[in-house]
């Protein structure tokens, strides 16, 4: 059994870490509420290009635009993914999930040539250091690497991936862009979601209705704005997407921290008690040596 002091010096060190942990959920906290403002900032703007670009759509061809092209499943040969993590740990599952996510997906697809693009370290680490391990016909090399993205969101950051992706869709080099990562949801609640973002995906019916009966003027015409429109749908898309996994990894980290710090005063209440015992059974060996040694004189 440890010593009275050895338990002291370990309760010391979990109160330490207890601290750190309660400090880390309230900065979490902090973080969170910032990026679910943006969120809400963003979506009025991201809603009204979606409903005008559908608009458009629906009185010009698909094929009006190299972006919006129908392509077979069979004639996909070349796919970019990108996989967006967080830079840090210490937010439960919140990265793992996803790197099993993009695993699976790479599984799915081992007859494709596929580059990834990597936002956020743990995902850069992780197919750095195993990438010659996953069993694919092509082996998955990283295209590009973004690191230290969410210390400081900024929505120019979205064009760089945008033209990355456009410039080699446009020029043949991949004829798929998919994009991994965690939605938020709430605090406690968050969902990896997988979706293509180019090819852009083909306009549900109803919004087709519902949008081709809003009466528009455009100036310039249709198929000269949709080539901006469909850049900037991407530019917000991508922004939404950092948004998202930004707000799901505060709430998976406050979480996570939260739990720590309740398991830390858990093990401190253990150790108390523990502290005790060793203290009273001291205690009791100590009075029945004393009154053994008075036994003994007498």
């Amino acid at each position: 059994m440890a010593s009275l002091k050895e338990i002291r010096e370990r309760i010391g060190s979990i109160k330490s870490t207890q601290q750190i942990t309660k400090a880390m959920k309230m900065v979490s906290a902090a973080k969170l509420r910032r990026v679910q403002q943006w969120i809400f900032n963003a979506r009025p703007y991201a809603n009204e290009i979606d409903r005008l670009l559908a608009y458009l759509v629906t009185r010009t061809k698909r094929e009006v635009h190299p972006l919006m092209k129908d392509i077979e499943n069979h004639s996909i040969k070349n796919i970019i993914v990108i996989v967006v993590t967080a830079d840090k740990g210490l937010c439960g599952s919140f990265n793992h999930n996803i790197i099993r996510e993009a695993e699976n997906f790479l599984n799915r697809n081992k007859d494709k040539n596929i580059s990834i693009i990597c936002i956020g370290k743990k995902v850069r680490d992780y197919f750095q250091k195993r990438i010659s391990k996953v069993k694919h016909k092509a082996h998955p090399n990283i295209l590009e690497e973004f690191i230290g993205f969410f210390n400081e969101l900024r929505y120019d950051y979205t064009s760089k991936i945008m033209n990355i992706v456009v410039r080699d869709f446009l020029d043949g080099k991949c004829d798929q862009v998919i994009a991994i990562y965690n939605e938020f949801k709430s605090a406690i609640q968050h969902r990896i979601v997988v979706r293509q973002l180019l090819p852009l995906q083909e306009i549900p019916k109803e919004d087709k209705v519902k949008n081709i009966l809003i009466p528009y003027l455009f100036e310039p015409e249709p198929k000269i704005l949709i080539d901006e429109l469909v850049r900037k749908h991407l530019d917000v898309q991508i922004w939404r997407i950092l948004l998202e996994s930004s707000a799901a990894e505060q709430g998976a980290r406050m979480t996570a921290m939260d739990s720590a710090t309740d398991n830390a005063e858990e093990m401190i209440r253990n150790l108390n008690l523990q502290f005790n015992r060793k203290r009273q059974s001291d205690i009791t060996r100590q009075i029945i040596e004393v009154a053994s040694g008075a036994e003994a004189i007498r």
